[in-house]
């Protein structure tokens, strides 16, 4: 495995072990996605990490990459789409770009971190059949980057 996916790992654990705890063991839900990257983000890792917080859920998203002539700063934009990877609906069920640019991970070129909060339960993100999407800014083509299933 190359040093680039050993440093994304610890940076995950990082934030992950960070996170600050509160409220009863139900409110306490974390949920991984594994983020696969589009034609566009051929062979870029990313994930997501969902935590439960009462009736809203915090999202930190680990990007390992971008593609190649992408803009500095990096702006990623995030959404939540009803329907899978593969069939995503029409419009977004919610969108979490309040904050665009994303925070570079280190100085090895690890990746960047984006954290995010959307007003929706975790139980509900789970039982409805939603999807993650990362999307570069418009200013790079808007293109679908990567794309994860909350199951």
């Amino acid at each position: 495995m190359s040093i680039r996916y050993w440093l994304l790992a610890g940076a995950v654990l990082a934030v992950q072990g960070c996170t600050p705890w509160s409220g009863t063991a139900q409110e306490r839900q974390i949920l991984t996605v594994p983020l696969v990257a589009t034609n566009h983000n051929a062979g870029k890792i990313a994930q997501a990490t969902l935590v439960a917080e009462g009736e809203r859920t915090g999202i930190s998203f680990i990007i390992g990459g971008v593609p190649d002539g992408t803009s500095r700063p990096v702006h990623l934009y995030t959404f939540i789409y009803p329907g899978r990877c593969e069939r995503l609906g029409p419009t977004p069920a919610w969108e979490m770009n309040q904050i665009v640019l994303a925070d570079r991970i280190g100085r090895a070129q690890a990746g960047w971190r984006l954290s995010k909060r959307v007003e929706v339960p975790l139980e509900q993100l789970r039982s409805g059949g939603y999807s993650l999407l990362v999307r570069n800014s418009p200013a790079d083509g808007s293109w679908d980057l990567f794309c994860g299933e909350i199951e």
